[in-house]
């Protein structure tokens, strides 16, 4: 099937670049190119992302010293911050916009937008997308929402302030709180738009891996990270339709007069006209999407580091087809676990039985992901380059934010801690550090294929020293203040004498996130500096055997000059030797995919 849809592939691309001229706006702005359209979503994403950190160093600042004035505050937040004193108005829409950013726009976008992009295509051997144009809109549609959901900050009444989960009835009345208005309006918009480009982007990833993969690339020899990429488009497209379905029933209710999640109201002993709806269909419906959402997130970074693992233990990846088998397995399962977000919202005791059983089964696939991580380094000749760290410090952070996930997947251990910073260190441990050490872990690793230069190594090497050191500064000493009962989404718990022991301890959190983020400033030199003046990068930097290194330097149209290349082995044939000893190829530890199988070798996929 792979050959036929190829075969006009072969053809009338073998010409390309010759018959049309480029001009600026359709080489960097509306590109159908992919590797552009990677470049574009990095880049967003990281502006995203400088928001999203600034705004939690703001309201850490906050919760270490709570109710002083800094002229910081009065300098960004100007009328929500009289005298530099921080409102808790404010504080809970930096809260909100946060999360929604570093969620959605900067670990959903920047991760699956950028490397999905970039990579499909070069490492099943396809010219490009299977629709450029798609491709396009998908980024162009996000760029939107990304714009809308900033302007929210500039609204007179303030931006979405209902937590970034927006739960009814704070999100769905107008006029109960001054962030419920105009700004929650414009954060539903934004987010309507959003899934519609996750949904072109995931559809046109499913197809491109499915339709357009080269001569000999079967399923079984595609990288893990291409079944990452495959998986988490499957579970995007089951599980954002359902987010859209959230939002939209959330504006009929805001705007034209519907109760589908609003029921026996009062407000200032007026009682509203809303009968029948429940808030906690809201959340049914919301968790539905939010914890695939927690995969949609993981799944990419933890394929990207199955291949930098691999690359640079010189070691083939141990139990490719159980690595496979978990990334299905998890996909799966995470569609069945949603309700362990509402154990304390009044769930049947036995419903909550359910899913705390199927919660705790994720673990076994996750254990196979971390053991194999484990066992693909061990022994290996190891290759410490900056990508290399942030992809061990991703199996780190991985078990050890996994291991609270236990205790929270358990409907009685859960009521103890749940709305505690347990649950803030728990997930931004095992999803935003892991994701974002996925995505750091590949810039550094594919940076000499999308820019054609190397980043500086020893900048990288304190970038992530100074992360991985602050990142569990940040957020081991939260388990402690949570398991202690220190609520989340509080702006100050001075009002709380059983707290005041706990005020050092968001100090210390709050010293090692200011530090964490002036860290990042050290990564953004070097990625925006290495575009361009880094060292030269030559075709093949980390001796990797995938076919994206087998394209030149410079990036052409069609990515491959004349035919694309066949595949006869798996990805991971690193170190093989014969029987007699020797390496496959004479003098080099790797053997990549286009090299056909030698007569006395066995080929591995196992």
């Amino acid at each position: 099937m792979s050959a036929i849809a190829n075969a006009p592939a072969h053809d009338h691309h073998d010409d390309h670049g010759h018959h049309h001229k480029e001009t600026f706006i359709t080489k960097y702005i509306f590109s159908t190119d992919h590797k552009m359209i990677a470049k574009q979503y990095l880049i967003t994403g990281l502006l995203m992302g400088v928001i999203g950190i600034a705004m939690s160093i703001l309201f850490r600042i906050q919760l270490a010293w709570p109710e002083q004035s800094f002229w910081v505050f009065e300098a960004l937040l100007g009328k929500w911050a009289p005298d530099g004193v921080m409102t808790p108005s404010i504080y809970l829409a930096l809260v909100t916009i946060h999360g929604t950013i570093m969620v959605f726009f900067v670990l959903t976008a920047g991760l699956s937008g950028t490397f999905s992009n970039l990579l499909i295509p070069l490492q099943i051997g396809a010219r490009d997308m299977a629709s450029g144009f798609l491709n396009m809109v998908s980024y162009w549609l996000f760029f939107l929402s990304s714009v809308i959901m900033i302007s929210s900050l500039f609204v007179e009444a303030g931006p979405a302030s209902a937590g970034w989960t927006i739960y009814p009835p704070l999100s769905a009345l107008p006029q109960a709180i001054g962030g419920s208005g105009t700004g929650m309006t414009l954060w539903l918009v934004s987010m309507a738009i959003f899934i519609a480009s996750s949904l072109l982007g995931s559809l046109n990833y499913i197809v491109t891996v499915i339709n357009l993969r080269t001569n000999g690339m079967s399923m079984t020899r595609l990288p893990l990270t291409i079944w990452a990429f495959f998986v988490t488009a499957i579970i995007g497209v089951v599980s954002f339709p359902v987010l859209l379905s959230a939002a939209l029933l959330l504006i009929m209710d805001r705007s034209f007069g519907t109760s589908f999640f609003l029921s026996d109201i009062f407000i200032q002993g007026e009682v509203l006209s809303h009968q029948g709806g429940s808030p906690v269909l809201f959340e049914h419906l919301f968790w539905f999407l939010g914890h695939p959402e927690v995969y949609i997130v993981l799944l990419p970074a933890l394929g990207i580091t199955s291949e930098i693992i691999a690359t640079n233990s010189r070691k083939p990846i141990f139990g490719y087809r159980a690595m496979v088998a978990s990334i299905l397995a998890i996909a799966f399962l995470s569609t069945i676990v949603w309700g362990h977000h509402m154990f304390v919202s009044g769930m049947n005791p036995f419903l909550g039985s359910v899913f705390t059983f199927t919660t705790l089964l994720i673990a076994i696939p996750s254990a196979v992901k971390a053991f194999n991580y484990i066992t693909t380094l061990w022994k290996g000749n190891l290759q410490m380059n900056p990508g290399m760290l942030f992809s061990i410090g991703l199996v780190s952070t991985f078990i050890t934010g996994g291991l609270t996930g236990i205790i929270l997947g358990d409907s009685t251990l859960d009521i103890n801690v749940h709305d505690t910073y347990f649950v803030v260190a728990h997930f931004h441990l095992v999803m935003g550090i892991s994701a974002l050490y996925g995505l750091f872990a590949g810039v550094y690793h594919w940076f000499p294929k999308m820019f054609g230069r190397m980043m500086n190594k020893n900048l990288g090497y304190v970038h992530f020293w100074i992360t991985a050191v602050g990142a569990y500064g940040v957020f081991f000493p939260m388990h402690f203040i949570g398991i202690a009962g220190l609520p989340r989404r509080y702006y100050t718990n001075t009002e709380f004498p059983y707290f005041d022991d706990y005020a050092d301890v968001n100090v210390i959190i709050t010293v090692a996130a200011i530090i964490t983020a002036f860290a990042q400033l050290v990564f953004l030199y070097n990625f925006f500096g290495s575009i361009f003046y880094g060292k030269k990068a030559v075709q093949n930097p980390w001796k990797s055997n995938t076919l994206e290194w087998t394209t030149p330097v410079e990036h052409i149209h069609g990515n491959w000059p004349g035919k694309i290349p066949s595949v006869y082995r798996w990805a991971y044939d690193y170190s093989k030797t014969k029987e007699n000893g020797d390496y496959v190829i004479q003098g080099q530890d790797f053997v990549p995919q286009t090299v056909p199988l030698q007569e006395d070798e066995e080929e591995l996929n196992h």
